[in-house]
This record gives C-alpha cells, sequence and structure tokens, in this order.
C-alpha cells in the first residue's frame, strides 16, 4: 500500500483504503478501481490523496504505522471535541485528556517507535491531524528526554489544544499561504495564541504547562518570536519540545507556511538549533522522526529510483529500500532490496513526488 496523488491516477489502480468525506461517510471502499473520470469530482471534494495497492507498493506496508494508528483511533474525537467547543461550555473539552492519554499509551507500548509521516493530508483533516501529530511527537520527544510522566501528559493535552485558537480567527484561511497575506490577515493569524490562551485561561482542569504551550508555542529562543518575544530559559521545556514538532508539521504539511519535503524540514528544523529551538530537543527530534517515511519514492547517488519499505529505528535517516527502476532506467528482473545501514556508500538524494 502506498500513497498517490489523485493527479497522478491513471485509471487502473486498486484503492488500499476507504475514501471518507468530511463527514466520514464513505465515498468509495477499498478494493474498488479508480478512474480517470473520479479525479474532478475528488478535488471538488478536497480529496487530493489515496492509498492505493501497486505494482510498486509491492512489500510495502503502513499498517504498523504510529500516526496511521493514532489518526484511525482519535481524528474522530478530537474533531468532534474541538467542533463543539465554545467559550461557554468546557465540560466537553476536558474530554481531550482521554486522547492525550491514548496516545501516550500507544507509544510507551513501543518506545524505540520512529514518526513516520506516511500520510499526506487531505485538506478536510488537515487541522485535526497537525494536532494529533504535534501532540504524538511531543509525547516521543518528551519521553526521549526523560521528562516526568505527569508533565509528558500536560506537554500532551496542550498540544492537542494548541492551536484551538484558530477556532476563533475571523476570516477563511485555509487556502492561503501567510506569505500571501495582508498586513491585517497576518496579525489575525498570529492572534490565534491569543484568543487561544483566552479561551482556557480559566479552565481549572487545564495545567499552567498546557496552558503555557498554547501561548508560547510560536517563542524562539532567539526572541524573534511571538507573542512576548520570549528569549532561552525564559521558554518552558513544554514550549520549546512544542515548538519543534509544530514548525516541523507544518513545514512538512501544513497549508500556512511554504511546504517541504519531509527530509527538508528535519533539516530546516536542524539549521535553526540553537538560534531558534533547543538544542536537546532537536537532538531527540532528529532520533525520533523518518527522513524518508515508508511508501515514499527516493532517488539514490546511484541514480536509482528505490521505495522505502521500512525503517532502521537506530538510523532514522537510513531505511531499508526496495530498487524498482535500475541506473538505466529498467526495472530489476528480481526483487531487489537495500538496508542503507549496511550499504555504506548508498545514499538517498532526494523524494519524488507521483
Amino acid at each position: 500500500m502506498r500513497i498517490i496523488s489523485v493527479d497522478s491516477v491513471k485509471g487502473h489502480e486498486l484503492l488500499a483504503k476507504d475514501i471518507l468525506n468530511e463527514n466520514d461517510s464513505v465515498l468509495m471502499t477499498a478494493g474498488s478501481t479508480v478512474k480517470k473520470e473520479y479525479i474532478e469530482r475528488l478535488k471538488e471534494l478536497n480529496i487530493e490523496y489515496i492509498y492505493v495497492e501497486d505494482e510498486i507498493a509491492q512489500g510495502v506496508s503502513l499498517t504498523d504505522s504510529l500516526e496511521l494508528q493514532i489518526k484511525e483511533q482519535c481524528q474522530d474525537s478530537v474533531r468532534k471535541i474541538l467542533s463543539k467547543y465554545s467559550y461557554h461550555d468546557d465540560n466537553e473539552l476536558e474530554e481531550i485528556i482521554t486522547i492525550a492519554d491514548e496516545i501516550i499509551y500507544d507509544i510507551m507500548v513501543e518506545p524505540e517507535v520512529i514518526y513516520n509521516l506516511s500520510s499526506i493530508r487531505n485538506k478536510s483533516e488537515s487541522t485535526y491531524s497537525h494536532s494529533l501529530n504535534v501532540c504524538a511527537l511531543s509525547v516521543i520527544l518528551a519521553l526521549k528526554l526523560k521528562l516526568p510522566k505527569k508533565k509528558v501528559r500536560e506537554i500532551a493535552i496542550g498540544c492537542l489544544l494548541h492551536d484551538i485558537g484558530f477556532t476563533f480567527i475571523t476570516f477563511d484561511y485555509s487556502n492561503i499561504n501567510i506569505e500571501d497575506c495582508t498586513d491585517k490577515e497576518r496579525k489575525e493569524i498570529k492572534k490565534h495564541i491569543i484568543y487561544g490562551y483566552s479561551a482556557v485561561e480559566k479552565m481549572e482542569w487545564l495545567s499552567k504547562t498546557s496552558k503555557d504551550i498554547i501561548i508560547s508555542h510560536h517563542e524562539r529562543l532567539d526572541g524573534s518570536g511571538y507573542p512576548f518575544h520570549l528569549k532561552g530559559n525564559k521558554i518552558s521545556i513544554g514550549s520549546k519540545i512544542a515548538a519543534v514538532c509544530d514548525e516541523f508539521d507544518s513545514r512538512a504539511y501544513g497549508n500556512l507556511v511554504p511546504l517541504m519535503k519531509v527530509h527538508e524540514a528535519i533539516d530546516y528544523i536542524v539549521s535553526q538549533a540553537e538560534s531558534k529551538f533547543d538544542l536537546e530537543v532537536v537532538k531527540a527530534f532528529v532520533a525520533s522522526v523518518a527522513a524518508y517515511p515508508i511508501g515514499a519514492l527516493v532517488l539514490t547517488n546511484q541514480d536509482e529510483v528505490g521505495i522505502v519499505l521500512r525503517q532502521n529505528p537506530k538510523c532514522p535517516t537510513r531505511p531499508v529500500i526496495r530498487i524498482i527502476k535500475d541506473r538505466d532506467g529498467k526495472k530489476p528482473t528480481e526483487w531487489l532490496e537495500k538496508d542503507l545501514t549496511k550499504e555504506l556508500t548508498l545514499f538517498i538524494t532526494d523524494t519524488i513526488m507521483d
């Protein structure tokens, strides 16, 4: 199973997962053949990527992906909780604690997990997927940094709610890039942290750590962040962790900043270590995220094309790949699998979009 853009559909692909609309109703069932004439209708419904089974995807399994597991378990619950929330009723919002506990449990079952951002998000799910991804990755980093379990839980809850202030933004920001915004729109978007903190400030069940993440996840070590331009140790560890995870996920899969490939987003975070992001947090981050997700098509330094089969937990930048085209552009006559932790002269140079 692998993910492809609907623009890449040739008209004979076998659907590997149900396609759902914004209300979680099934549009197409797994096992159906995807036809070219479906493309425009899928785009109208904000479906841009689908899961397929094909010859290239042979041997690729996304079923063990932590991201997919958490998404399938929790995304619908998060959507319902956040979409029903209002200033006047925080009873339902408190249910977010259960989601945080589920995510922490899933991660603690497999403490050496490498976070594999395998699913490209469709527009209808991006907001909730972002909150889940920031939460899950923050939990992984907090555990790697050996923070107390109580603190890990508070960080998880804060990260699930870190963008709750977007509920109160006064214009439709879903299809715009922040670089293309007017000054007025940019200021309004930045206010999401103020709106979010104002909404939860008096909630007694929510810890100081969680509230701080909501208002401080855009602060940076050098004081270039907002809203208070805090520097260095004036920023809490929870907000330092949330800052890295939010920035990474936004650059890899968001819609407000220019998108990067996953390995480019990782390189960006590393380039900002010590100036904008805490060095120890960045080290934990680099050790925790797969640079080349399972199912990604990659180019090697030997001009081969491969597909990522699985990760090497001890070395997130050097997965196991299957060669699908040799340096002459020909398909190998037999299965050719290469473990990059053993093929020391072989490197991935880039990823390929369908």
